[in-house]
């Protein structure tokens, strides 16, 4: 095997903010204790979606927009000079301030050398009981790209993009190695545990969907736990993964905090696509419906 061709993700499974805490301290911890396991290849440490603060999404309240920040901000220079030290790549959820009123959910990109890779605004923002996000974020404007780093081309996707196969499709055909997408999901209180159950199966077949579609490894990372809230609150169910570009696993936690390590090979991705060679295939002459919202008809009352 020519072990250039091999990158490590670690995935983050950081607990749920159940005490209000600042967690970025504890996400530096973790970027640390990921870095000294043995690994192969670079390293890319990917944290869960606005992993510094509870997910204040559950209500609509002003006063949370305290809690967003610049970027380049205090965070970035933080982790910068965590990577830089360690020499991994650290992807990080956050809430940006764009301007008075402007808000995103936006990843940061560090790179192994402290600079600021790039960045991703999640494209796709939900409108759920207990996801309020409309009322947070604006929809993101930074298209969807890939973003190069000393490991690896990263696709960087957010959580409610996760169902959507023209986000994930559109990445891979940009050259990404792998999509990475930082998540906080979880049960409410007012559904049932066979709804639960059904729900964490759908988030992971649609993301496996994502990898045999494209020849493309995916990684979700997650939070853990459970979050006070309206009618209760949120359990975060965990349940981090890495799959490969047939869909196979290659690391899966449970419900508990943990790191995972997934090791992925460039070469396995050539291979795959060369036996299901579906980018070869596309009719992209018969797609042009996709840029529309709806191609079904109705008929006029009567």
């Amino acid at each position: 095997m020519d072990t250039t061709s091999l990158f490590t993700v670690a995935l983050l499974q950081l607990p749920a903010n159940a005490d209000g805490r600042d967690r970025l301290g504890d996400a530096v911890l973790a970027v640390r204790q990921a870095a000294a396991l043995p690994r192969q290849g670079g390293l890319v440490c990917v944290l869960p979606e606005l992993f510094r603060a509870p997910y204040f999404c559950q209500t609509m309240d002003a006063d949370q927009f305290d809690l967003a920040e610049p970027i380049p901000g205090p965070s970035t220079q933080v982790l910068q000079a965590v990577a830089a030290e360690l020499q991994v790549v650290i992807v990080a959820s956050l809430f940006e301030r764009l301007a008075p009123g402007l808000y995103a959910n936006t990843t940061a990109v560090l790179d192994s050398d402290g600079s600021l890779a790039g960045t991703y605004r999640k494209s796709h923002i939900p409108c759920d009981p207990q996801y309020e996000e409309k009322y947070y974020f604006a929809p993101g404007d930074t298209g969807f790209r890939v973003i190069e780093t000393a490991v690896a081309r990263l696709g960087v996707l957010v959580c409610w993009d996760q169902w959507y196969p023209e986000a994930a499709r559109l990445t891979a055909l940009q050259g990404a190695e792998v999509l990475l997408y930082p998540t906080a999901i979880g049960a409410i209180d007012s559904e049932s545990p066979a709804e639960h159950a059904r729900q964490l199966d759908a988030w992971q077949t649609v993301q496996r969907g994502h990898a045999i579609a494209n020849g493309i490894f995916v990684a979700a990372v997650n939070r853990s736990g459970r979050e006070r809230g309206p009618n209760g609150g949120i359990d975060f169910w965990g349940h981090s993964f890495c799959v490969g570009p047939q869909g196979e696993w290659l690391a899966r936690a449970d419900a508990a905090p943990q790191t995972l390590l997934a090791v992925c090979d460039r070469q396995r991705m050539e291979q795959v696509r060369r036996w299901w060679p579906f980018f070869r295939d596309r009719r992209i002459d018969l797609y042009g419906g996709l840029t529309q919202r709806w191609l079904g008809t109705s008929k006029e009352p009567t």
